[in-house]
């Protein structure tokens, strides 16, 4: 498809992508906090916490649906021993394991901001030795950069790989790519692990298992939780809630070892909400080093019907488009 025909695709499909502009940086209040930072290039915003976190608590449109899944019993509540999702997104420490990935971020974190980028600072875990930030950079055309960091404050080595999950919101249909279609005998070797939970069930009705693609819808009537990892190659994954289209981008090393039986991808849901998750390789962290592990989201306006016709017509055109960009960055 050429930079042209992209670009008219744009126009017609995604005029939205058109209309923001500069990045503005303002502390308000939200959700119960009264310590708020609100990012916005007057077309989209985040508004992440620093009573609490490190923590992107809404992200949508200006004046939209917040495209992330809140606890209203949890909001504006702080300190404490006692973990609370919140909702929203944020960065754990994989694997998955209680007591050690539970740690509360119930605590104020500190923040940065230049003009361009800001970071928010947590305090060290005082339960694991582990200190997180993340850095959030919002651009004029509806793109975000968020760059997660881990570093180990122990005297000892962790290994342990950064999780970061983004909660989002009911009704929400999340996207995943299959590997390309390579017919068989030309090519005999597996494609990629799809890994199950104990709780999996392929035959539930929120999941659409189809040749381009992997589908999974929250239902706020389900009475039981689905969860799938994958070894996402192709980097992406996108989330659908009416007409409001977000999409995840993120690095895949095929040298590297991936926790979960080798996942870079997750997906969970309940009757509460759903999740798009991405996870860095596996790391063995001496004292005093870290990781970092990058996302690149983008929101646009658009229809993306449940059928892979129309996500073929409408939503890779979206995901071509930041594959191009971040090519020429």
């Amino acid at each position: 498809m050429t930079n042209l025909l992209k670009l008219l695709i744009c126009f017609l499909f995604f005029p939205s992508l058109l209309l923001a502009g500069p990045v503005t940086m303002e502390k308000v209040k939200y959700g119960g906090w009264d310590n708020c930072i609100r990012l916005s290039n007057g077309e989209i915003e985040l508004i992440l916490t620093t009573d609490i976190g490190p923590r992107v608590i809404r992200c949508g449109f200006v004046k939209g649906q917040n495209l992330f899944h809140e606890f209203p019993a949890e909001l504006g509540k702080k300190g404490g021993n006692e973990w609370r999702s919140y909702g929203g997104h944020r960065l754990w420490h994989a694997p998955e394991e209680i007591p050690r990935t539970y740690a509360t971020d119930n605590e104020p974190v500190r923040y940065a901001w230049d003009g361009k980028s800001l970071q928010l600072f947590q305090k060290v875990e005082p339960t694991t030795g582990i200190e997180k930030e993340i850095e959030i950079i919002l651009s004029s055309d509806n793109h975000v950069t968020l760059k997660h960091r881990i570093f180990n404050r122990n005297l000892w080595d962790v290994q342990l790989a950064a999780w970061c999950l983004t909660v989002m919101a009911q009704n929400g249909r999340a996207i995943f790519p299959q590997e390309p279609f390579r017919p068989h005998p030309d090519y005999v070797l597996p494609a990629r692990p799809l890994v199950l939970w104990h709780y999996t069930n392929m035959s539930d009705p929120r999941w659409k298992w189809g040749p381009k693609y992997i589908q999974l819808t929250q239902d706020p009537k389900a009475t039981t939780k689905q969860k799938v990892g994958l070894m996402d190659k192709q980097g992406w994954a996108a989330f659908v809630l009416k007409d409001d289209v977000f999409i995840k981008w993120f690095s895949f090393n095929e040298n590297a070892t991936y926790p979960d039986y080798g996942c870079n991808a997750e997906t969970f849901t309940n009757n509460e909400f759903i999740e798009v998750e991405t996870l860095s390789p596996l790391a063995t962290l001496k004292p005093g080093s870290g990781i970092e592990h990058v996302e690149y989201w983008s929101l646009a306006k658009a229809q993306v019907a449940t059928d892979e016709a129309s996500i073929d017509a409408v939503l890779l055109p979206l995901v071509e488009q930041m594959a191009d960009r971040l090519k020429n960055r």
